[in-house]
């Protein structure tokens, strides 16, 4: 299985930050404070697992460590690699798969690894979209949206593609989506400290400040349009995505620049929301590289 990519600190470019006093003509203003930081989504540590979560985790700077378990094998396999610059990692604390296995959820898959950390801090929509307007065509921005995808797997899953393809970061909903947990850590096999999850409190208004800024939102649903001629995806886009089974809501599709529906054919119309995001991400990375 390749490795995920290094881990990068998400961070605006220093002349994003908003500062007080009037703007630029054309600077992004929010609308309405919904957006603010909250505190992150727990107050409590969390525990991650699994080879390539831990790995991703322990090279991202923005990762607070708190405790590194490993069986021998296991510490034999992950080394661990050197820690971000400046930054300290704990030692590892040998111990027993058995262990481990009952500070995770049953079942859990950790291939005798599990690191105990701090929630990541949230990044802010409004960052995100100073961060989008700057950047322009230049170096379009890419992102998801996930309107009510409740399962952990399914957005890591999404995650890991977002990742893959190059997508600047996965906006959903704070009410329902699932918290950065373990689980939802190792369905992403590292892409949780790669691309940032932005929490918003209003999906429908999130989508309309991206509009504002540029971006091109794309709702997918079996009622769309295909995406074969209708699919403009080179500049600065947005693909959205619902729930399975209910899929995107009215008022998310009413939002929406465009539905469009994926060129599925057979017995089997549908597919599971991560699969469905992969084909669309791989749709917009392939049209950014012949642009």
């Amino acid at each position: 299985m390749p490795q995920p990519p290094r881990p990068k600190s998400w961070k605006p470019r220093p002349d994003a930050r908003r500062t007080g006093g009037a703007s630029r003509p054309g600077q992004y203003q929010p609308r309405r404070p919904a957006h603010a930081t909250p505190a992150p989504i727990g107050d409590g540590r969390v525990w991650l697992f699994g080879l390539h979560a831990v790995r991703a985790a322990w090279e991202n700077e923005e990762r607070v460590i708190h405790r590194l378990l490993a069986t021998e094998n296991a510490l034999q396999s992950f080394g661990p690699p050197a820690a971000p610059e400046g930054v300290e990692r704990p030692a590892a604390q040998l111990a027993e798969r058995g262990q481990i296995d009952k500070l995770l959820p049953e079942g859990a898959v950790h291939q005798g690894l599990a690191i105990e950390v701090d929630p990541l801090p949230e990044v802010d929509l409004s960052d995100l979209l100073v961060e989008v307007q700057l950047a322009g065509d230049a170096d379009p921005a890419l992102l998801v949206v996930l309107d009510q995808v409740t399962d952990p797997h399914n957005v890591g899953a999404v995650l890991r593609s977002a990742a893959a393809f190059g997508a600047r970061a996965v906006i959903l909903a704070r009410r329902y989506a699932p918290e950065a947990t373990g689980t939802l850590a190792k369905s992403a096999s590292g892409a949780l400290d790669v691309v940032p999850l932005v929490r918003v409190t209003n999906l429908s208004a999130a989508i309309e400040e991206l509009q504002s800024v540029g971006v091109f939102c794309a709702g997918f649903a079996e009622a769309g349009d295909a995406m074969e001629g209708n699919a403009r995806f080179a500049g600065p886009t947005a693909l959205v995505f619902g729930a399975e089974g209910k899929g995107l809501r009215e008022k998310t599709m009413a939002t929406c620049d465009v539905l469009l529906r994926l060129p599925t054919q057979g017995a089997i119309g549908s597919l599971n929301v991560s699969n469905a995001a992969a084909v669309a991400l791989y749709e917009a990375r392939r049209q950014r590289l012949v642009r």
